[in-house]
Parts: structure tokens; C-alpha cells; sequence
């Protein structure tokens, strides 16, 4: 083999490569998600110029030696391979780019329960705080992946990764620094977001810099609910509700039926059987220790009494079936165990027959006017909770 083409050959690989590993390695390509290559994928981002800039200079002296003395064989295929890289290189920058295959809002709006146009039927991302509520719909948000607003004054920057079907609400601030992110790719299935200060990687599912200068740090979570729009309202009767941008109506029809685990696809379908790699769990959250609890069991009986490390634990359904709620169910030194009574609509306690309503609060009884305290828990893929939570126990009864 000649120099040049040598030469030619050695600075093809030296573009071609880290351009596409770069993207392969944060989108759901076959086999891109299975491995830990974040730190190889983020080496290829901060350093994609540096490639770029060697293999331009010596692909120079074999382009120019066949333009100049090359046949016209030599100098169809080296334009040929030439044109090669322009495509894999616009592609991957302009198109395979998540920021630019998923698009922030052009128009935010947030209408109150009378002027909604949002179907109540649809599931939410719901947050109250300071005398304000505000509802986030899963499938606007699922394809956006982030909305960043503010709730009782507090900014709040709303979540959702649809192939993990995981809804997290974070506050944007790192290091007491009001910060932007873009949606970058993917790791191990969850979203990854970029700040724009440092360039760090933030996955989505717990809001952890998984690399880069903040690698370690966390966004601090802002308690959220996930539920129907009809139960948020009922919850929440002055909430605001996010309204679908009619820009994006082609993008949100995508995810029509998403909510309710209707949808076909291999990245966002749900297995409908239990502790299956796409089947519905509840991840809680209590005294620093995790347990999942599988979504048909928990539909089936309507109500879990369980102690997470001595924390007593309650799971409650709704009666549409996809609203929930956990609580701690220790109420005034007291651990009460819990029964959905069907002919009240209601839960009793069966050590004082107190009746509770669905938001954790006693409205007859001995402990009338005690409220049950909300534990964090998520409704997410089965595969998703067991990444991201490796010490999680599993609920069996």
C-alpha cells in the first residue's frame, strides 16, 4: 500500500470513528445501552475537535497528492470517502443530536382548571408548594423531557424519561447558580441532561452528575406526586396546568396512549406481566432504603401495609387504577394498619376505626385531623428502579 493511501485510510478512522462512537454511545442504538462506556462516550464528546483537527491535517497530503497527481479512479473514491464523512458528520451534529430531535417548548402555557383543554384521564407530574400547584402532563413532558418553570416562587425544573418512564422534579440550582441544561443522550436507558456551565452529564432518574468537573453531585429533588389530572384537580382544586404546545401536536401524538402502557415500541412498551424488564413498579424510598413493589399486586388489593427499616409503610391506589400514594403509616407514636373499605370509599385503620381519605388525612374518628406523611416513591419500569437502585429489596406478599 502506497503512503498516501495510507495516510488517507489512517485519517478516514481518525474521523469517522469517534464521530460515530460519540453518538452510538448516548442513544438507543443495539448494544450501546448494556455497557458502562459513559466515561469513553464523554472523553469523545470534550475531545471531538482535537480528532477532528488531527485527521483533517493529514488527510490534507493524500486528498491533495490525488487531486493534484491521482488518477480518476483515485480521485472518484477519495471524494467519495470525503462526502462519506461530510454525511456521517452532519448527521450526527444535526440530526442524531437529542437536543435537536427533542425541542424545548416554544410557548409555555399554564391555565387554570377552567380554561384547561388538557384531558383529565391524562397522567400528571404534580407539585405544591408555598400556596401554588402546578401539573405537568406526562406525555408533554415525555417528549420535551424537560419543562423548567417555578411553583410558590421556588424554580422548578420537571422531568421525564420516557424509556424509563421515570418522573423527577429537581431544583435547577448547582452551587447556589441558577443553571440551564439540554437534553445530551442517554445512559443505560435514563436521560442524561447537559449544564451548561460545566458541560457535567446529570442523569435524569436520581438527578446525579454521572461525569464530568461535578461528577458526584446532586440536584436537589423537589417532592412531587404522579397521578390523574382528574385526582390532581381534586387534590389540588387551584392548580395550573401545563398546556400541550400546538407546535408540537405531531411529536405528543407519538406518545398517545403512553400513558396507560399502550403503546407497541421495544423502548417505551410496557410488559403487562410482573417483574419483567418493561412491567410497572413502585419504587419507595424510606430511612434510606429501597423497595419496589410490583403495580399489578398493588392494583389487585388496592392497599399494602409493609415497614421499609422500621419505617411502616402504606401503599394506596385510587379506584381509577393509576393514581397512587405512599405514606408513612406511624401516626402519633402509633403504627396503624390500613383496609380500603369499599362501601365508604375510604381507608380505616383498624386499631381506632378512624376513617382516612385518599390524601393521607383523618376525616372521622378518634384521630380526626391527624395527616399521614407522604414518603417518596416513583412508578417506573421494572429495569429502570433495579439500575439505578442495586440495593433495592423486592416486595413478594
Amino acid at each position: 500500500m502506497r503512503m498516501p493511501a495510507l495516510w488517507f485510510i489512517v485519517a478516514l478512522l481518525i474521523l469517522l470513528i469517534p464521530e460515530f462512537f460519540r453518538i452510538y454511545f448516548i442513544m438507543p442504538f443495539p448494544g450501546s445501552q448494556e455497557s458502562n462506556t459513559i466515561g469513553l462516550a464523554y472523553f469523545l464528546h470534550c475531545y471531538i475537535n482535537v480528532f477532528r483537527f488531527i485527521g483533517v491535517i493529514i488527510i490534507s497530503f493524500p486528498l491533495y497528492y490525488y487531486w493534484k497527481k491521482g488518477n480518476l479512479r483515485q480521485k472518484i473514491f477519495s471524494g467519495i470517502f470525503v462526502l462519506l464523512y461530510v454525511f456521517i458528520f452532519y448527521v450526527t451534529n444535526f440530526i442524531m443530536q437529542a437536543d435537536k430531535m427533542f425541542i424545548q417548548q416554544k410557548h409555555q402555557i399554564f391555565s387554570t382548571t377552567t380554561h384547561n383543554k388538557v384531558d383529565e384521564n391524562n397522567i400528571v407530574i404534580g407539585v405544591a408548594m408555598n400556596g401554588e400547584a402546578k401539573a405537568v402532563p406526562i406525555n408533554v413532558i415525555g417528549y420535551h423531557h424537560q419543562v423548567l418553570d417555578s411553583v410558590g416562587g421556588i424554580p422548578v425544573m420537571f422531568t421525564y424519561c420516557t424509556v424509563c418512564r421515570s418522573g423527577r422534579t429537581f431544583s435547577p440550582f448547582v452551587n447556589g447558580h441558577y443553571e440551564k441544561f439540554r437534553l445530551v443522550g442517554m445512559d443505560h436507558f435514563n436521560a442524561m441532561f447537559e449544564d451548561a456551565t460545566t458541560g457535567s452529564w446529570w442523569r435524569q432518574e436520581n438527578g446525579e452528575a454521572i461525569t464530568g468537573k461535578l461528577k458526584g453531585s446532586f440536584l436537589p429533588e423537589i417532592p412531587s406526586q404522579q397521578m390523574t389530572l382528574e385526582q390532581w384537580i381534586y387534590e389540588h382544586p387551584n392548580t395550573q396546568i401545563l398546556q400541550p404546545d400546538s407546535l408540537f401536536e405531531a411529536d405528543y401524538a407519538t406518545l398517545k396512549g403512553f400513558d396507560y402502557g399502550l403503546l407497541k415500541n421495544d423502548l417505551e412498551g410496557t410488559d403487562h406481566g410482573s417483574w419483567k424488564m418493561k412491567s410497572w413498579v413502585i419504587g419507595v424510598i424510606a430511612n434510606k432504603k429501597e423497595k419496589a413493589y410490583d403495580w399489578n399486586n398493588l392494583k389487585k388489593r388496592r392497599v399494602i401495609n409493609d415497614t421499609i427499616r422500621e419505617v411502616p409503610v402504606l401503599l394506596l391506589v385510587e379506584k381509577d387504577t393509576m393514581s397512587f400514594h405512599t405514606f408513612s403509616r406511624s401516626v402519633s407514636n402509633q403504627n396503624l394498619f390500613f383496609e380500603w373499605n369499599d362501601s365508604l370509599q375510604s381507608l380505616t385503620d383498624s386499631r381506632t376505626h378512624s376513617i382516612w381519605n385518599s390524601k393521607g388525612e383523618c376525616i372521622d374518628g378518634a384521630l380526626k385531623g391527624k395527616k399521614l406523611m407522604p414518603l417518596p416513591s416513583y412508578l417506573e419500569y421494572w429495569h429502570s428502579w433495579k439500575q439505578f437502585h442495586p440495593g433495592t429489596t423486592v416486595y413478594k406478599n
